[in-house]
């Protein structure tokens, strides 16, 4: 099988300030190991970037450009988009179909929200998914808090057997990339 890696929204304005992001600087360490595995691989890298209004995460505002610490490739493939679903009015399935992509590598924020809608959306069209459960993340919201949403849809996305492809939990120090 050929893999890609989705990293989701691992971007400035979700990393910094009141609303950041739980463990953002340990989750961008785990997905630069998952990246450097993938590329070690020749697996394609892609960093998928949601944009929405002046107030938040402005296509090109300082908020919407990639995380700090994030080691980004001039090969990594960079697509924008502007809801939870990163196929939706997007060219990622074309990408992947183009490149002969067979299943995905999903990781990134918020895991509630986009991670969760990006998965569900791969199985739908066909990907088996390999969930990285500790390079994903939240804010938390009112009712649990972020720790619980990751342990919450780690459990939750593996036991989905609908749509035929399958979602697997591998931490990043236990994900192997075949070449």
């Amino acid at each position: 099988m050929h893999t890609a890696v989705l990293v989701i929204d691992v971007q400035q304005g979700l990393c910094e300030g009141p609303g950041a992001a739980f463990d953002c600087a340990g989750t961008i360490a785990r997905i630069n190991q998952v990246t450097a595995k993938a590329r070690a691989a020749g697996a394609p890298v892609v960093f998928i970037q949601h944009e929405s209004g002046p107030d938040d995460l402005e296509h090109g505002s300082a908020a919407w450009q990639l995380a700090r610490g994030l080691e980004v490739e001039a090969t990594d493939i960079r697509l924008r988009k502007t809801t939870p679903d990163a196929f939706l009015r997007t060219e990622l399935e074309a990408v992947l179909r183009g490149l002969a992509v067979q299943d995905l590598v999903i990781c990134g924020m918020h895991t509630e929200f986009c991670v969760d809608t990006t998965t569900r959306r791969a199985l739908a069209l066909g990907f088996p998914v390999v969930l990285v459960s500790d390079a994903h993340t939240s804010a938390g919201n009112g009712a649990i808090p972020a720790e619980q949403v990751i342990a919450h849809h780690n459990a939750t996305l593996t036991n989905i057997s609908s749509f035929g492809p399958r979602v697997r939990a591998v931490a990043s120090a236990d994900l192997v990339i075949a070449a």
